[in-house]
């Protein structure tokens, strides 16, 4: 007879998916990203906003982490007892770094970029980029379920 396990003791759950570097392919992520977190049953807070994290991410590896014939790859961990959600996006293109604006920057000010990594920083708890060798770069994010506080 099967039993569920109870919520603590279930263990970290992963999904790893290597996508091609289009428009296509970054949509792609955002729609693997929700569907595995609701399969997984994950609050639904933590994954709408994993979604745009995701999308964000994405785009940027694609516009910004292309090299021709190379993909990148979407990483999940998702430990529920916690209520911590790790996103990883790595890409080919380890020589450029993301680089949010300045915090003072106008509203009205031409767009020059980089803006979605302020959505990416709002949404998260915390992210950072490390390199990848032999020659890419993973960013990553840290979400926490609210719930949780933890």
């Amino acid at each position: 007879m099967n039993h569920a396990l109870p919520e603590v003791d279930r263990p970290t759950r992963t999904f790893s998916q290597l996508l091609s570097s289009t428009r296509r392919g970054a949509r792609l992520a955002r729609l693997l990203a929700g569907t595995e977190l609701r399969t997984w049953g994950a609050p639904q807070d933590l994954t709408e906003r994993a979604e745009l994290v995701v999308a964000e991410l994405a785009a940027n590896a694609v516009l910004h982490g292309l090299v021709p014939g190379r993909c990148f790859r979407l990483t999940l961990a998702y430990d529920p007892a916690a209520g911590r959600l790790r996103v990883e996006v790595t890409d080919a293109r380890g020589e450029t770094h993301p680089q949010p604006p300045p915090a003072d920057t106008e509203p009205g000010a031409p767009h020059t970029g980089g803006r979605g990594l302020l959505l990416v920083a709002a949404l998260t708890d915390h992210w950072d980029c490390v390199p990848h060798p032999p020659g890419g770069k993973t960013v990553r994010a840290e979400l926490i379920d609210t719930r949780t506080g933890t």
